[in-house]
């Protein structure tokens, strides 16, 4: 079965450019779109999901229509290293925003097989903001250690809820409906912008995404 994106407000269903709230299930891969392989659509753990495995092409699996100023994002995602995975994947995966291009955008995500591991130090680095291409990760943890990335206890492919919470140059990260953030950042390096709104996956990562919804800020 095949679906497109659903807006849902008190007055019916509108199209996405008319819209406050967009929700899309991501039982369908047609609303997205990808530099590399192309999402597909299968089951993970009882319920239907998009799968993203990364093949070297790129992060991104991008939505065509949707444009991200202010507001929430939200997604669930399962995530693990995939078979044959390089040594050091930790089945990345997360949410790009403010996306420019596959290649320029803002993102936070987790790296599920530190969420219980046995060592502090790895533990601290499960969650992580990144802003490509000027903010990788490796920089910003040897600029600012401790700063863009926190603990949050979290399990390789089991399924997990996302939040990015963004206000002009301030987001904040939730995990699995906390009530408070796991991590916040002041100072989104690609400024107060405008930009397009991303699935995204990290090296040798296979994951599924389910439940996608933006709601912007009034």
């Amino acid at each position: 079965m095949r679906l497109g994106l659903v807006v849902v407000l008190a007055g019916g269903l509108l199209s996405a450019a008319d819209s406050k709230v967009v929700s899309n299930p991501l039982r369908s891969a047609d609303g997205l779109t990808r530099r590399g392989a192309g999402p597909t659509l299968t089951k993970w753990k009882g319920r239907d999901a998009v799968k993203i495995v990364d093949d070297g092409n790129g992060d991104l699996a991008t939505f065509k229509t949707l444009k991200f100023h202010n507001g929430t994002l939200e997604v669930d995602v399962a995530a693990q290293p995939a078979a044959g995975a390089p040594e050091g994947s930790r089945g990345f995966a997360g949410l790009a925003f403010r996306v420019k291009d596959d290649r320029t955008y803002e993102s936070f995500y987790l790296r599920p097989t530190n969420g219980r591991a046995d060592d502090q130090l790895r533990r601290n680095h499960a969650t992580q903001y990144i802003s490509e291409p000027e903010f990788p990760w490796h920089k910003l943890r040897s600029e600012n250690p401790g700063v863009y990335e926190s603990y949050v206890d979290i399990e390789p492919g089991v399924w997990t809820h996302l939040k990015i919470v963004v206000k002009g140059v301030r987001a904040e990260f939730f995990v699995n409906n906390a009530s408070q953030p796991c991590l916040i950042v002041k100072d989104l390096k690609k400024g107060d912008v405008e930009g397009a709104v991303a699935l995204w996956i990290g090296q040798g990562t296979e994951a599924y995404f389910s439940n996608f919804k933006m709601t912007p800020a009034m």
